[in-house]
């Protein structure tokens, strides 16, 4: 097994972006919460911190070998999750997500979650105040994914013990973003005159009692389908994805530095050599 690299090697500036925006993200999520009743509050500054993120990160010096796996990777993930639309908890994209994180490293993973959900929106049309949401959310999961360790207590996790981790993960982020995603569904979407609506005025163990019994009640017909089909398709498919990526890392030589060779008779060995691996 290889270790995790980082192909998207983020600067300084970036991460202290990423930071802020993802704090920034947190506090729309958390809105209801911390006294912020005005909803539009979470769905301008999400997406403006999104924006400028985007933004820094377009700033920096990337390869195109890096740009081409990233599209390749954002058109799949982004197909997939188009299948399952308007069907019940049928996503079957996060399983792309995790699994291409888990090889290509944590930054790539971000990135990889953040246009996956953009470019689907245009497939799907489900442009409006959840989507910056949404991309957050899968920015953040595709992160984590490239966040697992690849060493417990010192000891090199084997193939089945990724596998087993993986799956795990696969189930927990697909409750996570159900999670996520009903925190910034919940305020606006019940009106104020039920048992389970926001109270404006509510204190917070109120409204997060409410927001639990919401949350249990209306989503659980989403996440288990969801925790089911990715962790399904984690198990089926991630020992020939994995092995397929692993393969394309290698013989992509992200982190080889550009060499030219001194002449021609060095040039086509070294084409042969590459052809033999």
């Amino acid at each position: 097994m290889i270790r995790t690299p980082n192909i998207f090697k983020f600067r300084t500036s970036t991460v202290l972006a990423l930071l802020l925006s993802s704090l920034v993200g947190c506090i729309g999520f958390l809105s209801p919460f911390l006294g912020i009743e005005n909803a539009w509050f979470a769905w301008v500054t999400a997406p403006i911190a999104l924006a400028l993120l985007i933004s820094e990160i377009s700033n920096q010096r990337i390869d195109g070998k890096s740009v081409a796996l990233l599209g390749v990777l954002t058109a799949l993930t982004a197909a997939l999750r188009s299948l399952g639309a308007g069907a019940v908890g049928v996503e079957p994209m996060w399983f792309l997500l995790i699994l291409a994180a888990r090889v290509f490293g944590p930054s790539f993973g971000f990135i990889l979650g953040i246009s996956s959900l953009f470019l689907s929106a245009f497939l799907t049309g489900g442009f409006g105040p959840w989507l910056a949401f949404q991309m957050f959310a899968a920015g953040w999961i595709g992160m984590g994914a490239g966040l697992l360790p690849q060493r417990v207590a010192g000891f090199l996790i084997r193939k089945r013990g990724e596998l087993v981790l993986l799956v795990f993960y696969g189930i927990f982020s697909s409750f996570t973003f159900g999670f996520l995603m009903d925190l910034q569904f919940w305020p606006w979407a019940l009106g104020s005159n039920t048992q389970l609506s926001y109270l404006p005025n509510g204190s917070l163990g109120e409204n997060f009692h409410r927001f639990i019994t919401y949350h249990f009640a209306s989503s659980m017909a989403w996440d288990i389908p969801r925790a089911f089909i990715t962790s399904a398709l984690v198990l089926m498919a991630a020992p020939a994805v994995l092995n397929t990526l692993r393969r394309t890392l290698r013989r992509a030589s992200f982190f080889a530095p550009i060499e030219f060779a001194q002449n021609r008779d060095l040039a086509i060995a070294h084409a042969k050599q590459q052809m033999e691996v």
